[in-house]
């Protein structure tokens, strides 16, 4: 019997608890509307022995070119070490010596936990699991992870998010070294963990980037930089990549949002359009430039540009409650009623007391009325 359902009747981490007590082996399949996205989870007897999502994909070259431990030279010298179909890539790398077993499972440990980490931050979409035998399922090498050690630093790192998620947001903020004035510099007292972390900051790499290369969890990056920016050594650049970026915004952006705004309320929807595109393009991560550019595109009724350009603006910006409300109303209009129903429940934990909560209630209740009547007339 299949296993699967909706995550927000059970939650991933009942899902994983259920395939580790029960042994399966096979494929967990995650899927989120929202952030249009997918991830698989291959079990061995209630064990883990990879994971990849479609946004971070967790092969062995990727993996190991991301941590600097593999280059074109030895890509090109494993790929002719044999001509073996059954000796698998990391094993190539290892019979070479281009890289030990030990950090090889260590590189792809840590690659896999970041997967599953990410997919257990997820509380909407859609799981399926199905029995199989993991021989089919064709990968690189294969590890071994607890599932239960997973789900408890799943817990932990959880708690810990909740406490850094203020200074923190995101692994995609640019560090950048602050401004210290007088003699401050000459006290530093920094773990050598965390000089590791300060040598690679260069204002345009972001967290992600920075422990791909040290070949660190991007969660204990997270963790060095917290630090690093509570005693005021490191500052965050959440939007903008490089000083020319800055400037672009600067100069271009809030004019521009302006205009396309006044453009709007006047009815000049293609002028709108036109001045939040030239927004956008001076900087990709303006929520408000990509909310402007979508309620210019439904009102010229183009509602699947409309629909693709808030998709866009989620994946940018997760936490603004206007994204998901906008982003509902259109994929009512292109007949995705999955995404607008996942769209609108997030906006109501967002903002539950917002003066549209009531609106976007009702109109929670007329779409599952809608979805039944549907479902309804399939069945007869």
């Amino acid at each position: 019997m299949a296993i699967e359902g909706p995550l927000r009747e059970l939650g991933i981490h009942d899902v994983f608890q259920l395939l580790d007590l029960s042994r399966k082996t096979g494929v967990l399949r995650v899927t989120s509307e929202l952030r249009d996205d997918e991830g698989h989870v291959l079990f061995d007897g209630g064990r883990v022995i990879h994971a990849s999502i479609r946004s971070n994909p967790t092969s062995i070259e990727r993996v190991l070119r991301q941590a600097g431990r593999i280059g074109d030279t030895e890509l090109a010298e494993a790929k002719a070490v044999s001509s073996d179909d059954s000796l698998g890539f990391g094993d190539r790398l290892v019979m070479m010596r281009a890289i030990t077993q030990r950090e090889l499972d260590r590189q792809l440990r840590m690659a896999v936990e970041n997967v599953i980490f990410e997919l257990m931050s997820w509380s909407e979409g859609f799981f399926s699991f199905e029995e199989r035998a993991v021989s089919d399922v064709s990968i690189d090498a294969r590890i071994r992870i607890s599932t239960e050690s997973l789900l408890m630093e799943g817990a932990r790192r959880i708690d810990e998010w909740s406490r850094i998620a203020d200074k923190i947001p995101s692994l995609g903020v640019v560090p950048t070294l602050a401004q210290v004035e007088g003699d401050r510099a000459s006290v530093l007292d920094l773990l050598p963990h965390e000089w590791e972390v300060l040598m690679m900051i260069d204002g345009t790499r972001d967290l992600r980037g920075i422990a791909g290369s040290l070949g660190t969890s991007e969660f204990e990056i997270a963790k060095i930089a917290y630090g690093l920016v509570s005693t005021g050594v490191v500052e965050l650049r959440p939007l903008e990549r490089n000083a020319q970026a800055t400037m672009t915004a600067a100069s271009d952006v809030h004019p521009a949002v302006a205009h396309a705004r006044d453009a709007l309320i006047r009815g000049r929807f293609e002028d709108a359009l036109l001045t939040a595109r030239q927004a956008i393009h001076a900087d990709q991560h303006s929520t408000e430039a990509r909310l402007l550019a979508a309620r210019a595109l439904a009102r010229l009724v183009r509602n699947g540009e409309a629909f693709s350009e808030l998709r866009l603006a989620v994946q940018f910006d997760p936490i603004t409650p206007e994204v998901h409300l906008d982003l509902g109303f259109a994929a009512l209009r292109v007949g995705d009623f999955a995404a607008a129903r996942a769209s609108w429940e997030y906006y109501l934990r967002l903002a539950p007391g917002s003066v549209e909560a009531g609106r976007v209630r009702a109109g929670l209740e007329l779409l599952a009325r809608l979805v039944h009547v549907i479902e309804a007339h399939d069945d007869a």
